[in-house]
């Protein structure tokens, strides 16, 4: 590390070159090839991905995505003959849009039923021939354009669905901007200069203009849910300035100790250099981690976020060096710059306050051990209520054309003619079919199910054999938990006791049930992947710092630190505690890939604060042989700086919220929270005293992993070398004890 810092160092305007050119090429080349995000929650062996595979075999035409065109009257009737013609016009100009496949109007014969009782509100079903998810952007916004063009001040139409809601504008400018000046803010407040301030701001934008230009070039290659990009620019603003922070922190106290500019840049390079260099890695590998899931739909997410933070760590180890090289004075306050020029040298590098708290948790560090994990245990109760799930379109932002038509159905027909279940089956016969009737027929009198179409049988080509199509629509709405009981009724027991006997069988699918079954998946493989990451933390973190301890309590710590930000989650979006307080309009379920998406990213940013703290204290106790010492004086050196870089992490995810998209916020809060208790509970109280309570046997490695696992230094090479043998420390602490 000492090697690329100094490199970096003496050939800045390469670096700063080679980075400019790399950010304006991939940008131009993104700006040309464009993106690709797209959402796809089907999953293999569901019933859900069952009927559309049915479906897809024996009718190709009606087995992509369904949109529900709304149309709203403010008096008179939907059947009016002006209204009818403008319907009649709109859906001529939809059915000649790309992947267009049929229109249901409900001005149709058969379908009455699509036109509610008020006679006010009527709804039209679109049918694509491919899914939602593969619709491009411009065909979605042409789309929805052409049927929110069609409203007057007499007749509203308005368009809700999967296509609809790729259409809407989301963007996380408003959240980056705030962001950023909150970071800008906070580091200004920490180093009192501007050059100091800007540094890391310039790193992390740097970092980011590259990392976003490469995810949505590899959007185009690899299936990428539509929030990657912001998910992206939510974790990269934040990783970024913290990691550039750290560095930058280490520069400047070589610095006042009289070192000159390059060997302080290498020496900050070959110490919290490798704890960024590790720290990325853990939270990388944490990413990818979610590879083996096994669900294509979060492939996407855990490539961008991987390539994010790699970006990052990237930019802070050759970018920063090259630019404090440039400006690398001017980090020091004007009488930090006098101090030096008379030699009057900095001795320390603690903080005064934050070596009284670290006396303080030696004289009790049990009790603090203790308090920190029960407050976390506490705050993970609501975690034992989370019902995951998927919003509907209530959620989105009032006045949006999905919240319109959501809104608009639901007073015309009911919530549940927002998410109805598709009910499809194989029916080779006549017998086949007149059963398929006898189904529908109890569906309709089943409780919960608010009515239910005719069927349809379609047909690839005539003489094939037909599947019949019916909707079934719940009496609540899409998220409700009482839809998800409906679901597990109607596959438990009502239809497996209607087709008993008869050799049919009949598939529940459609968006609700897609989202429910992949709730269901992902919570069947989330034991398998937070042990495969905690594991994989674990075993970096052991080699690391050639500990048991050190990462077993790491990696309990962590797990309870995400359950502690999941169950924040929970009591704010589901339970709606304090939800109005962050301009939260509505509560709902927790969306099913939230933890699994949350855990790895959680997991990994609490490394980043892991390895500063520890690997300092295992710098000092290298140099001091007592790890009561090692620990008191690791805090007082890096406390202050890890509540800088969280203070900076919570802003920057907080402002977030601002961005209106639910699925951002959810991952603002949750991220937010999560660094606060990281920093705050953890970091400043939890692991500073178990290690005080565990002494010695922090280090203590058995022989034989001491034998086989590779060394990695993670403390730089300017401190002295551990002692031989780990006995020692060992002794002299029990003898100071006694």
């Amino acid at each position: 590390m000492r090697a690329i810092g100094t490199w970096c160092f003496g050939h800045r305007w390469t670096v700063v070159l080679a980075w400019l050119v790399a950010i304006g090429g991939l940008t131009c080349l993104h700006a040309n090839l464009g993106s690709n995000y797209t959402d796809d929650f089907h999953l293999p062996n569901t019933q859900s991905s069952q009927a559309e595979a049915l479906l897809a075999r024996s009718a190709p035409s009606s087995a992509g995505d369904t949109e529900h065109v709304v149309i709203a009257v403010g008096s008179g009737s939907v059947t009016d003959p002006a209204v009818r013609a403008r319907a009649q016009r709109l859906f001529g100009e939809l059915a000649r849009l790309p992947h267009v496949s049929a229109i249901n109007s409900p001005f149709a014969p058969g379908r009455a039923s699509q036109i509610a009782p008020s006679r006010r509100i009527a709804f039209a079903d679109v049918n694509f021939n491919i899914d939602g998810g593969k619709v491009s952007e411009r065909e979605a916004t042409r789309f929805t354009a052409a049927i929110t063009g069609a409203s007057t001040s007499h007749v509203q139409f308005a368009v809700g669905g999967q296509v609809a809601e790729d259409a809407q504008p989301h963007s996380a400018t408003t959240g980056l901007q705030i962001g950023f000046a909150a970071a800008a803010i906070v580091l200004f407040l920490v180093f009192g200069t501007f050059l100091a301030t800007l540094l890391p701001l310039a790193t992390a934008a740097a970092s980011l203009g590259a990392a976003i230009a490469v995810v949505g070039l590899l959007s185009n290659a690899v299936p990428m849910a539509s929030f990657s990009g912001e998910l992206s620019l939510l974790i990269g603003l934040g990783v970024g300035v913290d990691y550039a922070l750290f560095i930058l922190t280490r520069y400047r106290q070589g610095l006042l100790r009289g070192l000159d500019r390059g060997e302080a840049v290498a020496q900050a390079l070959d110490t919290s250099g490798r704890a960024v260099l590790f720290a990325g890695v853990i939270v990388v590998i944490a990413m990818l981690g979610m590879l083996l899931l096994g669900v294509t739909y979060l492939y996407g997410v855990a490539i961008a976020a991987g390539v994010t933070v790699a970006t990052t760590v990237l930019a802070a180890l050759t970018l920063l060096p090259a630019l404090l090289s440039l400006f690398g004075s001017g980090v020091l306050r004007r009488r930090e710059r006098r101090a030096i020029g008379e030699r009057q040298l900095a001795a320390s590098d603690e903080s005064p306050g934050w070596r009284r708290w670290a006396a303080t948790l030696e004289r009790h560090p049990a009790a603090f051990t203790l308090a920190a994990v029960a407050l976390l245990l506490a705050l993970s109760i609501p975690v034992s209520s989370m019902r995951l799930g998927s919003l509907d379109a209530a959620s989105d932002p009032v006045g949006t054309t999905t919240h319109t038509a959501y809104t608009r159905l639901a007073q015309g027909f009911g919530p549940g003619y927002n998410g109805p279940f598709e009910l499809v089956a194989r029916v080779g016969s006549p017998a086949a079919r007149a059963q398929f009737h006898r189904v529908v027929a109890v569906l309709a009198r089943t409780p919960g199910v608010a009515g239910v179409t005719r069927a349809d049988y379609l047909s690839s080509r005539p003489g094939s054999p037909a599947v019949a199509v019916a909707l079934a629509y719940p009496r609540g709405a899409p998220q409700a938990e009482s839809t998800s009981d409906l679901l597990e009724l109607l596959r438990g027991t009502v239809l497996p006791r209607a087709t008993l006997g008869t050799g049919l069988h009949v598939l529940v699918g459609g968006e609700t049930a897609v989202f429910a079954d992949f709730a269901s998946v992902l919570m069947t493989k989330l034991p398998l992947f937070v042990g495969v990451v905690a594991l994989m933390s674990f075993l970096l973190l052991m080699v690391v710092f050639r500990s048991l301890l050190v990462p077993a309590i790491a990696a309990l710590m962590n797990l309870l630190a995400t359950a502690a930000a999941l169950g924040v989650v929970t009591a704010i979006f589901q339970f709606g505690w304090g939800a109005s307080l962050l301009g939260l309009s509505s509560t709902g379920p927790i969306e099913a890939f939230l933890p699994v998406i949350l855990f790895p990213i959680l997991f990994g940013l609490s490394m980043d604060y892991e390895v500063f703290l520890v690997s300092r204290i295992y710098e000092e106790w290298h140099r001091r042989g007592d790890t009561h010492e090692a620990v008191k004086h690791g805090l007082a050196a890096t406390g202050r700086t890890i509540t800088a870089a969280a203070t900076i992490m919570i802003l920057v995810f907080g402002a977030f919220l601002l961005g209106g998209q639910w699925v951002i916020s959810l991952f603002g809060v949750g991220l937010a929270s999560a660094v606060f208790l990281d920093a705050l509970v953890i970091r400043s109280v939890a692991v500073p005293a178990a290690m005080l309570m565990l002494g010695a046997a922090n280090w203590h490695l058995p022989d034989p992993l001491e034998r086989w696992i590779p060394h990695l230094r993670v403390e730089g090479r300017a401190d002295a070398a551990p002692p031989p043998a780990i006995e020692v420390p060992f002794a002299a602490e029990h003898r100071a004890a006694a």
